[in-house]
Order: structure tokens, then C-alpha cells, then sequence
């Protein structure tokens, strides 16, 4: 968990580039957890095809108030 909280943390404060820094995106509504890191990453880069709607319902399904699920991660 600790490499997903510092990568939050770099996009929070704006220390990537990308389309998060582009676009002003600091808080995380949607978080799965994987045992395996080359599925995370199959998993990230499927979603990031997805639809914007599909997305939606994706959030929506699991925090529907898209509440930024953050501090509860680094607790």
C-alpha cells in the first residue's frame, strides 16, 4: 500500500505529468486492490479504455457520493 500512497500523493501535488496533472484531477473516488502487480496494471490500462460512462457506473457502483478515498487508504 505504500507505493499506492505515494503515487496518490505525487498526483495530489501535481509532481507527474499526465492527464491527471493537465487536468487538475487530485482525488481518487475508485481503488481496487491486486495480490499480483502485472494484473493491477492490465487491469489500470483496461479501464483507461473504458468508456467515460462505463467509468461512471464503475464509481458510482462503490461510492456513489465520489468521496475521496484517500485518507481512507493511509490510515
Amino acid at each position: 500500500m505504500d507505493n499506492l500512497a505515494r503515487r496518490i500523493h505525487e498526483h495530489k501535488t501535481g509532481a507527474t505529468g499526465g492527464f491527471t496533472h493537465q487536468y487538475g484531477v487530485t482525488t481518487l473516488v475508485y481503488v481496487e486492490t491486486h495480490d499480483d502487480i502485472d494484473r493491477a496494471i492490465a487491469r489500470e490500462k483496461r479501464i483507461k479504455r473504458w468508456r467515460r460512462a462505463w467509468k461512471f457506473d464503475l464509481i458510482e457502483k462503490d461510492n456513489p457520493d465520489w468521496r475521496d478515498l484517500f485518507d481512507d487508504l493511509v490510515k
